[in-house]
């Protein structure tokens, strides 16, 4: 259990770490299937 809980805290300190380059690379995703709808919205009659 001991263990477990190490885990947790290292991997939440992790995140706590690069949470904003966790938050670019979402925004980029985001960006990149919107422009992927967008795109294809506009060419599909």
């Amino acid at each position: 259990m001991q263990a477990v809980m190490k885990s947790y805290k290292s991997l939440s300190l992790l995140v706590w770490l690069n949470w904003d380059r966790l938050f670019t690379a979402g925004t980029v995703v985001v960006g990149l299937l919107a422009g992927a709808f967008l795109g294809t919205a506009l060419i599909a009659p």
